[in-house]
């Protein structure tokens, strides 16, 4: 009998989930191999109080992110992103960018090819960067610790994400203007929010942006 042949996207979610349950499998082998090597293990009770405390914050946060991204990575980007991370301050925007230069839609087949290329070369780069960076460490540190370049790194987020927002702001401007207040609003008049909630406070805006529009297309403002 022959063997039936595997769509393009079946086989992106097959082999996708083959690696991500194996990658997940090796990092908990890890620390469980090493539990057994040195007869070292935790307080399984206070383990136990941690994960019933902060779980539930990352079980939101990792769904909504999956339903906010996913649509924006494509199926074969979402696989590799969620493994390799840096989603909302790396792949998201390298997937978004090559989208626009080349012109197509995320949920079209191109767009699929497209965001998993851009997001596999970002993976790539990345790793070769952070190995040169391994290398080098020692050398550029009284480079990298300099007081004049401080500055620089600090704006490096809102440099890559300002220049991405320039080009979607200008072409949508009706749905940006929503989202930007919100964010300015809650980030003025609340001080706990920080960069280190970027990942909870993007798909909240994401989500927050998509019921505006909804409401202004039924209102006929778009």
């Amino acid at each position: 009998m022959k063997k039936k042949e595997l769509s393009y996207i079946d086989s992106v979610h097959r082999d996708g989930t083959i690696w991500n349950l194996s990658v997940m499998v090796l990092l908990l082998a890890f620390p469980l191999t090493v539990a057994a090597v040195f007869g070292a293990a935790p307080d399984w009770k206070a383990l136990g109080v941690g994960l019933l405390a902060t779980a539930p914050m990352y079980w939101a946060v990792g769904a909504i992110e999956t339903i906010t991204f996913v649509p924006m990575l494509g199926a074969g980007g979402s696989y590799l992103s969620f493994v390799t991370g840096n989603i909302s301050n790396l792949k998201l925007p390298c997937a978004i960018n090559a989208l626009e230069q080349n012109g197509v839609s995320a949920n079209s087949e191109e767009g699929e090819i497209i965001s998993t290329i851009a997001i596999a070369t970002s993976s790539i780069v990345t790793t070769i960067v952070i190995i040169i960076g391994v290398i080098c460490i020692v050398p550029l540190t009284p480079v990298l610790e300099a007081p004049v370049l401080a500055p620089a790194f600090e704006q490096m987020l809102p440099a890559l994400f300002g220049g991405l927002g320039v080009a979607f702001i200008s072409k949508n401007w009706k749905i940006a203007i929503a989202p930007i207040l919100l964010m300015l609003v809650l980030f003025i008049f609340i001080p706990a929010l920080n960069a280190g909630t970027v990942g909870i406070m993007v798909p909240v805006s994401v989500l927050f942006t998509i019921a505006v529009a909804r409401l202004m297309y039924k209102r006929g403002v778009l």
